[in-house]
């Protein structure tokens, strides 16, 4: 219940990329118990540290922005037009409820025609952002004295239960990593390891990816791990490009991925009886780990994935079995590397 908690706090804070602030403070307060210092760096991003007993030291990175809107206009008769932050398809904003976040927070609700005044020719065409906008009952006098361009807009959703231990809600991607990241902690303070463990809450991983090149620059870890969600079975999608939920992290592999990490995170798994799925990235993985590998000299770099259904949509679901699996995994893999020569893992 401890972790679903998080999760749903989490996921219930605003914290689109770019404007992270308030969710940094609430994971600053969750992760305060587990970790020797935490700090803010010039970019935004929150890195709690832990001390280890060795030299090397291993950087784990989940972002906490999510996708959202940004004002671009308020129109003569007081709706206001937007753009997105982040990959947002708009056939999923069609009457979503919306929170306005100017010199006051507003609540507002993105309307659409009703099909009794739709043209056949309507009906075929398919919905453009450009065409919609937020209703939040005001004028366009009302407005302008509490919202300007560029503030930012985000889905109001509340965490909602499913059948099995699944939660449905926004912003899973990828508050659920940091998540990960809590719980491995918990589970390190009651074990000795060599290696000292950055937990990177990183900031515009669905914009830029600048936070985790920040970090990674600053902080220079012998092995980087970014933790993320990938893409879970539904309907009409191939299993290759798909992970089951309930059935533990997907262990990504391809040229964004250090072997010699990958072959560590499976034989992790499998020494300590962890479910574990194989995950295939044959080009730049779309997450930190890319950001990672490639910062300054170069890292080593790996990728768990949560395995998360309607991804960037209010509606992501998971499992939270997969979360606890994912943490356990992680903690097992830093433990496991104790008196190990880093040497493997250094060169290709």
């Amino acid at each position: 219940m401890e972790t679903e908690k998080t999760v749903r706090l989490l996921s219930e804070t605003v914290g689109i990329s770019g404007y992270e602030t308030n969710v940094a403070e609430i994971i600053s307060e969750s992760f305060q118990e587990y970790c020797d210092e935490i700090k803010t760096d010039t970019l935004g991003n929150l890195v709690c540290f832990k001390k280890g007993k060795g030299k090397n030291s291993i950087m784990l990175a989940a972002h906490m922005d999510e996708i959202g809107l940004m004002v671009k206009d308020i129109d003569k008769n007081g709706f206001i037009k937007f753009v997105s932050v982040g990959g947002i398809d708009e056939r999923t904003l069609l009457c979503q409820e919306v929170l306005v976040h100017g010199k006051k927070t507003l609540f507002g609700v993105i309307g659409t025609k009703p099909p009794h005044i739709v043209s056949a020719k309507e009906r075929k065409e398919s919905i453009k952002i450009e065409d919609l906008s937020v209703d939040v009952g005001y004028s366009k006098e009302e407005l302008k004295e509490l919202v300007e361009i560029g503030d930012v807009i985000s889905f109001k959703k509340d965490i909602t239960t499913l059948q099995n231990d699944r939660l449905a809600g926004k912003s899973m991607d990828d508050r659920a990593g940091v998540v990960v990241m809590l719980e491995c902690l918990k589970e390190l303070k009651r074990q000795e390891h060599d290696l000292s463990v950055y937990c990177v809450s990183t900031v515009q991983e669905e914009e830029t990816m600048s936070g985790a090149v920040v970090s990674t620059y600053n902080i220079e870890p012998n092995l980087g791990i970014a933790i993320d969600v990938g893409h879970g079975k539904i309907p009409d999608t191939n299993d290759y490009e798909t992970t089951e939920l309930g059935k533990g992290p997907a262990i990504t592999i391809g040229p964004n991925i250090h072997p010699s990490i990958f072959k560590q995170f499976e034989a992790t798994a499998k020494a300590h009886y962890i479910d574990y799925q194989v995950e295939i990235a044959a080009g730049p993985t779309g997450t930190d780990a890319w950001a990672i590998q490639i910062s300054k000299v170069g890292v080593a770099t790996g990728l768990l994935s949560i395995p998360l259904k309607y991804m960037h949509t209010s509606v992501e679901t998971l499992d939270i079995s997969d979360i606890k699996k994912t943490a356990k995994l992680l903690a097992h893999f830093i433990m496991d590397l104790n008196d190990k020569n880093m040497e493997d893992f250094l060169c290709y």
